[in-house]
């Protein structure tokens, strides 16, 4: 399903609703979910098995790797969170998400944003930029 914006700009310009929802399931499903069997679940419905994750520490690939990327950054944090910094930007097949990682209630101590290309309903590259 896409969804139609209107803006004072001659052009149409649409948001696809699957890449949207896919980020969004990145920030909140996998990288801020504390329960392992949830976001393992969620892993699995986001990205594809061979999703190539790229961070300021290197390159992994897969389910496995995603999913203790974001288990380190959580037990890393106890009391942390991942909140969205912005609105979710889409360009076809391509998502930009920007967000906020820190204490409940108070001030982030990281900000940066997510990169997603996304093929047959699935994220099958992600990026982060951390700022």
């Amino acid at each position: 399903m896409r969804r139609r914006l209107s803006f004072s700009h001659p052009k149409e310009f649409i948001i696809s609703e699957p890449v949207l929802e896919l980020m969004q399931a990145n920030l909140h499903r996998v990288f801020d979910e504390r329960d392992d069997l949830a976001r393992r679940r969620a892993i699995e419905e986001t990205y594809i098995p061979d999703i190539a994750f790229t961070d300021p520490e290197g390159t992994v690939v897969g389910f496995d790797a995603i999913d203790a990327k974001a288990r380190g950054l959580l037990e890393g944090s106890p009391d942390f969170h991942f909140t969205e910094a912005g609105p979710i930007q889409v360009s076809g097949t391509l998502g930009y998400a920007p967000w906020n990682f820190g204490p409940s209630g108070g001030d982030p101590v990281a900000s940066g944003v997510d990169i997603a290309l996304v093929s047959d309903g699935r994220i099958v590259e992600l990026h982060t930029l951390v700022f």
